[in-house]
């Protein structure tokens, strides 16, 4: 036996997935706007124009340096994340 259901259910449900595509869209629009404005913000344009090449190779090094630091951090929180997540699978498995 079939139940026939009428289109107005399916008309419904194709009206409520577009709306949320349309809100999803706008969403993401929203974020990489904020994303390009706090980038902005906190990031200084790279002023490399007039710097000879003494000059740009120790900016570099000065990048190359906080990159290295970032990536250190990164990696301790992985690394800190990781051993907290194993404790706690542990501690559950001993109960």
């Amino acid at each position: 036996m079939f139940i026939k259901v009428p289109s107005m259910f399916y008309e419904n449900k194709i009206l409520l997935l577009t709306r949320a595509m349309e809100e999803l869209e706008a969403e993401k629009s929203a974020c990489e706007e904020e994303k390009v404005r706090y980038l902005g913000e906190k990031i200084p344009p790279l002023q490399i124009s007039g710097l000879d090449m003494e000059e740009l190779q120790n900016l570099v090094k000065q990048m190359h340096g906080k990159i290295e630091a970032v990536d250190e951090e990164r990696y301790d929180c992985e690394a800190m994340s990781g051993m907290e997540g194993r404790k706690k699978m542990f501690a559950g498995g001993v109960q």
